[in-house]
């Protein structure tokens, strides 16, 4: 039976070492972030307005068919808006999106987006939109339409 060096030992654990590091920041790195639960009303989601902050997106997650669907809302220019936390071209690796003082960014491809322009959809990174309406100072999100979305998330 042969022996091994010291240093081939200590090679071999901080390989083993790096390698466990390197694994878990991938697994943990790869998983879909959960969020609270809206209210819902019927059926609707509903978010109250007065509580959302200029350009400060408020991350909600709900539950359909064993799926999490992932969705923010936030207000710009005096108008709430509400997007899917997915892209159209990163959706399939379920990360979504980070918040980054004015910006937004995509976790899987760090595409920034300011938050100012979130409206505008420009490029194929950017937020999917969701469709809401404001109503008696709440924002009010079809069921549905998050039901329809699984698909993109």
């Amino acid at each position: 039976m042969r022996t091994q060096s010291p240093c081939t030992i200590k090679l071999e654990r901080r390989l083993l070492h790096i390698s466990f590091i390197v694994i878990s920041f991938l697994v943990a790195c790869s998983r879909q972030p959960l969020y609270h639960e809206p209210s819902l009303m019927g059926s609707e989601v509903v978010i109250n307005a007065d509580q959302l902050r200029s350009e400060t997106p408020v991350f909600f997650t709900v539950r359909y068919r064993g799926k999490n669907i992932n969705f923010f809302v936030l207000k710009i220019h005096d108008k709430v808006l509400s997007f899917l936390d997915s892209c159209t071209s990163c959706y399939p690796s379920k990360r979504g999106y980070q918040v980054d003082k004015e910006y937004i960014t995509c976790r899987t491809c760090g595409v920034k987006y300011p938050l100012s322009d979130i409206e505008k959809g420009v490029g194929s990174c950017s937020p999917i939109s969701l469709a809401g309406h404001l109503q008696d100072g709440q924002y009010r999100i079809p069921v549905s339409r998050l039901e329809e979305a699984a698909d993109k998330l």
